[in-house]
């Protein structure tokens, strides 16, 4: 996983979105993050007895991935910085995402049943 500054990793991530214009999904997932790079591991008996060492947890932080299945990019974004960051996001957004398909309304049976038994 490459970690990215939030302006590389926009344009990265628009790039991104270029390469599975035609064909392709790209996953993007937001979570709260406390600054950890390893999980904390799961208390034993014998460790138990031992008072464990709480770090104070960074407050603030967003962690932002994406991923097509072969490339994955990632980010942290600090709480002073989000406005700025979602404006540009949003802005990549909007001009990424116009190729969606759009999906007609499916006629359900009961509707269809209905209109037959009135003829």
């Amino acid at each position: 996983m490459v970690l990215l500054e939030n302006d590389s990793f926009l344009t990265e991530l628009t790039t991104l979105y270029q390469k599975c214009r035609t064909s392709g999904t790209v996953y993007v997932t937001m979570k709260k993050y406390d600054g950890r790079t390893k999980p904390k591991p799961k208390p034993n008996n014998l460790r138990s007895k031992q008072k464990p060492q709480v770090q104070a947890p960074i407050e603030g932080l967003c962690l932002i991935r994406a991923t097509n299945g072969k490339k994955k990019l990632s980010t942290v974004v600090n709480a002073k910085d989000i406005n700025k960051f979602q404006m540009a996001y949003t802005s990549v957004l909007r001009a990424n995402l116009d190729g969606l398909k759009k999906h007609g309304k499916k006629k359900s049976k009961l509707a269809s049943s209905s209109k037959v038994a009135d003829q």
